[in-house]
């Protein structure tokens, strides 16, 4: 399917979005054309654009919560998120700089019981909103059932490009939403998948264009 990301409301961009079930978990990634998932900044934001920043906003407003990987927190500078709690991935359990200072409730830790950090995430972040799953690496699907547990079950990942491959491993991933923006990078930067080879069919359920820049949504 192929539809003009300028040619409809934002009622019609999230109706194509809309999950087809819940619990849903999706994955919202970016690329140049030569598959760098950063730019020379070495951060995603270094390669998005416009076309990208509607669908990413729009995601985010569909979703209960956003899953992240605490390199990709730190790299991106991410802070709290408006409204939903934000999911901090994590197999140390540090919390990033810029979360520490977080309103209770609006970050949760997700890691693991030999985390060196565990208990200044307890102290930090309220040991309610930590979730300890697995013993020495962080056991993704017993994260995803206790967050579906609190009810947050549309969940939304933003990466990185780790976190992504361990989903994909785990099994875990519904739906891959990734961006492909006209240009050229180069140089050593990752994919949006870095890990171990993994091999998931997708099957292409939406692509949209605006300006070259084209997003597709692929279902596992």
């Amino acid at each position: 399917m192929r539809v003009l990301l300028g040619g409809g409301s934002v009622d019609d961009l999230a109706a194509a979005y809309a999950a087809p079930r819940t619990p849903w978990l999706r994955v919202n990634m970016v690329s140049s054309v030569d598959g760098a998932a950063t730019g020379d900044s070495g951060k995603s934001g270094s390669i998005n654009n416009d076309a990208d920043k509607v669908v990413f906003d729009l995601l985010r407003s569909l979703a209960d919560a956003v899953v992240v990987g605490a390199g990709t927190l730190r790299t991106e500078g991410y802070g709290p998120i408006d409204g939903k709690p934000l999911v901090a991935v994590s197999r140390g359990g540090t919390v990033p700089p810029l979360l520490r200072s977080a309103p209770r409730g609006s970050v949760l830790m997700a890691t693991c019981s030999s985390a060196e950090g565990l208990d200044e995430a307890r102290s930090l972040l309220g040991s309610e909103h930590v979730i300890v799953a697995g013993e020495s690496s962080v056991d993704l699907a017993g994260v995803v059932a206790a967050l579906h547990d609190r009810g947050l079950v549309h969940l939304l990942s933003e990466g990185g490009p780790s976190l992504l491959s361990a989903l994909l491993t785990a099994g875990l991933v519904d739906e891959l939403d990734a961006t492909v923006v006209p240009r050229l990078v180069g140089g050593p930067g990752p994919r949006i998948v870095t890990g171990p080879p993994v091999d998931v069919p997708l099957t292409l359920h939406l692509l949209l264009e605006q300006d070259g820049t084209l997003l597709g949504r692929w279902l596992t």
